[in-house]
């Protein structure tokens, strides 16, 4: 089979591969559509940091080149008993194991055996791939195969939007308004009646945060924090999202969140980031993070979104040839993409 197979910096390979073999528990899937994010960017930027290609995983005992590929949905070629052959299912990538402390308690995006497809083992860029069938959920019934490419992430945006507690009547600043910032925004405007206001550089992703339902858009720049209260308010906001990354935005976060307040840091910045401890402590700031997503709780309604609005024509850019992949990831990798991408095995 065709696959998109990662060895290093710069160096993604479209190659032939043995198909893979089905485990019990697994569905073997054709692929049809396969997408990329942030973390393959950086891979691909200056990598391997996190790809086990010069280490053996400590879970999947993975090591050497590896297939790309985390956010993926397929048709069902072989399964076992959840799926018959020929549904179109989407995969959630992560894998637990159901029996540590953190499964027990729900968090099996915290399980003790976590292993991720295509981070830490051969994953979705391929014609084909072997998924347990625990961590696929069936597409709705009318939902294009490209909008159901978008679900992986945005489970990821609403289980971020779970973490924050947000409830009605809530007042909520999102730093960033790239694609994940998107999920996320969707995801909160999902879980509650809130009025967003989204701060990131003038342009097209500022006008989609208006069109997915924030209720204003700031210019990012050294007035964003004070055009922020000023327009919510001098108390601040009860949530501050920080999805950027950037330097010095979770000191942002902090100057926009009211006392007694909750930060959610969701963006991963590429140094050390001083914060102003003091503030936190004096005004009993909570700071939450997020990692992944919770299958069983965020999939399936991250499917459904997409089956009922018209957030994944707002976040699509295109779709693409494998042999496109080293162009569009290094457009990701320097921040030239709007947008989610996404490829077809079957494209030539």
């Amino acid at each position: 089979m065709k696959a998109a197979v990662y060895y290093g910096d710069h160096d993604v390979r479209i190659e032939d591969r043995p198909l893979p073999v089905r485990k019990p528990g697994e569905a073997l899937l054709r692929i049809v559509r396969s997408g990329m994010c942030g973390t393959d960017a950086t891979e691909w930027k200056a990598g391997p940091l996190t790809f086990p290609i010069d280490r053996v995983h400590p879970v999947t005992g993975h090591t050497g080149p590896m297939i790309l590929g985390h956010e993926f949905i397929g048709e069902v070629v072989e399964a076992d008993t959840l799926f018959a052959v020929g549904d179109l299912v989407a995969s959630g990538a992560g894998v637990w194991c159901g029996e540590c402390v953190r499964c027990l308690e729900g968090r099996t995006n915290l399980c003790l055996n976590y292993y991720t497809l295509g981070l830490n083992i051969d994953g979705g860029m391929a014609e084909f791939a072997s998924v347990p069938e625990k961590a696929l959920v069936a597409v709705p019934e009318g939902l294009s195969a490209d909008l159901a490419g978008l679900s992986q992430p945005l489970a990821v945006g609403l289980h971020a939007a779970r973490r924050t507690g947000v409830v009605d009547g809530d007042t909520v600043v999102i730093i960033g308004a790239g694609a994940i910032a998107s999920f996320v925004l969707a995801g909160i405007l999902s879980l509650a009646d809130v009025d967003v206001t989204v701060i990131d550089f003038p342009g097209s992703r500022l006008d989609r945060a208006l069109r997915i339902g924030a209720a204003r858009v700031i210019p990012a720049g050294a007035d964003a924090v004070s055009a922020a209260l000023a327009a919510i308010g001098a108390r601040g906001a009860d949530i501050v999202i920080e999805a950027s990354g950037a330097p010095g935005q979770l000191n942002n976060a902090l100057a926009m969140v009211r006392t007694g307040g909750t930060i959610l840091q969701v963006g991963l910045p590429a140094k050390e980031q001083s914060v102003d401890i003091h503030s936190l402590v004096m005004r009993e700031i909570t700071v939450r993070t997020t990692l992944a997503h919770v299958c069983d709780a965020d999939l399936a309604p991250a499917l459904e979104i997409l089956a009922t609005t018209n957030l994944g024509d707002e976040l699509l850019d295109s779709v693409h040839p494998f042999g496109d992949l080293a162009d569009q990831l290094e457009l990701l990798a320097t921040g030239r993409l709007e947008g989610k991408v996404l490829f077809d095995p079957q494209l030539a």
